[in-house]
């Protein structure tokens, strides 16, 4: 088995390709063990990643820090695309130690998958909840497909809580409160990001995340049952 150590990483390489020619690149590297963003040295910190600028309605971190952590890791990624419109398309390709994915698709759709590891990997504790699912990232995942990733990412959790002699969840009910804090927090990064974009790709990636958040529990409600017939023949 693999022995993970404090200075072993898991990256993802991202690159966006774009029909004028662009190409735009970025390496997201996290550590291996506790699963938090590397992050390259901040030149400039801009004034929309102060914690007191639009801050989260759920935040837990007002008072303790200047800056929201999630703001700036993202505000690279902010600047490369606030002059880029969400419609537009791009080929995109992923690269990870275990293989390559490759898709043409929209800025939105692209620039979500990378906001989405980014913001559950900078130690913001309401995002902390969904940081295990990146060990496992699947670019361009479909809404079914980060349906099931999420819920068996949860249930794996609640099997090491039984483990540990703690009560689980089986009936997802927390999940579905981790997700309602998770969209407020969509919330608010979109607001703040919305001030430093002049056009909408980045907002628009966050509405995509935010959307699924905030969908979770009809989905599990409704779509798990679409599901069903997968397992039909063990129940």
């Amino acid at each position: 088995m693999h022995e993970r150590s404090a200075h072993s990483t898991v990256s993802f390489r991202y690159k966006f390709s774009f029909d004028n020619g662009e190409k735009k690149e970025f390496d997201i590297v996290l550590n291996e063990s506790s699963l938090e963003i590397v992050s390259e040295p901040q030149r400039e910190i801009p004034e929309w990643a102060k914690l007191d600028y639009f801050p989260c309605e759920n935040c837990p971190l007002i008072g303790k820090v200047e800056y929201c952590p999630v703001a700036v890791n993202l505000a690279n990624f902010v600047e490369s695309f606030q002059d880029i419109v969400s419609y537009e398309n791009a080929t995109m390709s992923v690269e990870t130690l275990e293989r390559t994915y490759v898709k043409e698709t929209s800025v939105q759709k692209g620039l979500s998958s990378v906001i989405g590891i980014v913001m559950v990997t900078s130690n913001c504790p309401v995002m902390d909840e969904l940081r295990p699912m990146t060990r496992f990232h699947l670019p361009f995942a479909t809404t079914q497909e980060t349906l099931f990733r999420a819920i068996s990412y949860y249930l794996t959790r609640q099997y090491f809580v039984m483990m540990e002699g703690n009560e689980p969840d089986w009936k997802l009910e927390k999940l579905i409160e981790i997700y309602k804090e998770v969209s407020v927090v969509n919330l608010g990064i979109s607001k703040r990001i919305a001030q430093a974009s002049q056009k909408d790709a980045n907002v628009n990636a966050i509405v995509i995340l935010h959307s699924f958040g905030d969908s979770i529990g009809f989905f599990i409600e409704n779509g798990l049952k679409e599901m069903k017939y997968l397992f039909e023949k063990y129940l």
